[in-house]
């Protein structure tokens, strides 16, 4: 392996380090609705447990509030079961077919609770684009001993890999920054 391989490997997965990050922010519930919240809400569906997105329309009726339109005529009770049943701490109504999600208004002390959480998961997704980093630089550095890279090589090669993950780290408070000013405000 080249140290252009090691770079390009350690940047692809880097770049999945902040997809993931992305994800895992999109769970936290801010004061605004958005379909996304209810994905990984589970519901019991001719024996198995299947996300709502696959037996449901899930749309957005305006901005504090989630419509679900369950596709089959029996699955609204269970529908509402489960999202009530959830960790979410929403309290589905059905009207007819159709359920309707209200969000419920953020505290001013769960906000707060809110920002540790993405401070959180903003500092697991930093650890995890330093090990990346550690890997680099360990694969690099087993080059220079087996001879196959040269000393110089193997500087510029953490110089590199140091850049990227700077870049990377940048992002990641960035996204961390945006979702506490998201979460924050009422």
């Amino acid at each position: 392996m080249s140290i252009a391989e090691i770079k390009k490997n350690a940047e692809q997965k880097m770049l999945k380090s902040i997809e993931a990050f992305k994800v895992e922010l999109s769970k936290i519930r801010t004061g605004r609705a958005h379909p996304g919240i209810l994905d990984q809400v589970q519901v019991e569906y001719y024996g198995s447990l299947v996300p709502i997105s696959q037996v449901a329309n899930v749309t957005l009726q305006d901005a504090r509030t989630i419509s679900v339109q369950p596709w089959e005529k029996g699955m609204g009770a269970k529908i509402e079961k489960a999202i009530r049943e959830s960790d979410l701490g929403l309290n589905p109504s059905s009207q007819g077919d159709l359920i309707r999600v209200p969000m419920p208004p953020l505290t001013e002390e769960r906000r707060k609770e809110l920002t540790k959480v993405v401070k959180s998961a903003g500092e697991d997704a930093k650890i995890a684009v330093r090990n990346l980093r550690r890997d680099a630089n360990d694969h690099a550095k087993r080059l220079l001993k087996d001879k196959e890279i040269t000393e110089d090589d193997d500087r510029r090669s953490q110089d590199e890999v140091q850049k990227l993950t700077d870049k990377t780290i940048a992002e990641i408070d960035k996204l961390v920054q945006a979702k506490e000013a998201e979460v924050l405000a009422v």
